[in-house]
């Protein structure tokens, strides 16, 4: 097995590709991976990856930055039509930022604290296990951070046939109930997160969702919920903001899915990474 690794200031990313994989042919034509590390007033960033068409498949990236330094990301994408195929992102907050374009997530492992998933991109995320970690004493995990700007922007994200529970330091605290995580929050005003056919692990309180600031874009954002099953997937205590939705027609969840959401028909047969276009795994 090959491994790659990228040091920056302390922190590490690493990956991996299975034996015989041809690491000089990895990445498309106009696609590049950068490894770095920025310091500063916003985040500590481990790797990024730009261009169009890059697939990812069996590599980890992590930032060890830990808890204690806040904002680390691990992984950046905004690379159109891109495919991360049984990867892994380990961070603590703000582990993964899908900052812009189409992605596709299949068999993925997210975890982290606040706002571990977030960014600008149309995202489906299928398939995958989403970790909720242990914060700082004086944290909230929120697993989500949508940033859509303006109502027609077709971006989103959304989780199908996902696992959402707290990882192994999580769930030794009190089972994992003892820290409060949440769904998701508003990163912008019009944030947009779907998660459809789900399990929802018992960590997720029964309201759900977290506001960002007082009633900042409670009523502009589009969080929504639909077929989901687990202790935590109850909706009967569901927060009651003008942006919230249970969704009950098959016909308007079929919107969120990927072959219409990312148009994934189009283009992801050719990367020969398996999905589900519709509602039906």
């Amino acid at each position: 097995m090959s491994v790659l690794a990228a040091t920056c200031q302390g922190r590490v990313a690493l990956g991996a590709w299975p034996r015989g994989h041809d690491r000089k042919r990895r990445l498309p034509q106009r696609s590049c991976v950068r490894w770095f590390c920025v310091v500063g007033a916003q985040f500590t960033q481990g790797s990024a990856v730009a261009g169009k068409g890059f697939i990812s498949r069996d590599i980890t990236f992590e930032n060890t930055a830990g808890a204690a330094k806040h904002q680390a990301v691990a992984f950046r994408s905004h690379s159109d039509l891109s495919v991360y195929y049984r990867c892994s992102f380990r961070g603590y907050q703000d582990t993964l930022y899908a900052h812009s374009l189409r992605q596709f997530y299949r068999e993925c492992r997210i975890s982290g604290t606040v706002d571990y998933l977030f960014g600008t991109a149309a995202a489906v995320f299928q398939n995958c296990q989403f970790l909720s970690r242990l914060p700082l004493p004086d944290q909230k995990n929120t697993i989500t951070a949508q940033g859509r700007t303006y109502s027609d922007q077709n971006t989103g994200f959304v989780l199908q046939f996902c696992n959402i529970t707290a990882d192994t330091d999580l769930a030794a605290s009190a089972g994992g109930t003892a820290v409060q995580t949440y769904l998701g929050r508003p990163w912008k005003e019009y944030s947009k997160t779907i998660i459809l056919q789900s399990y929802i692990g018992s960590l997720i309180p029964p309201e759900g969702w977290l506001p960002w600031n007082g009633d900042f874009a409670l009523s502009t954002l589009y969080y929504a919920e639909y077929m989901n099953f687990g202790p935590g997937s109850g909706l009967g205590g569901r927060v009651n903001w003008t942006g919230y939705h249970v969704i009950t027609s098959s016909a308007q969840a079929a919107g969120f899915t990927v072959s219409q959401f990312l148009d994934g028909n189009l283009w992801l047969p050719s990367t020969g990474v398996k999905y589900t276009a519709g509602l039906t795994a």
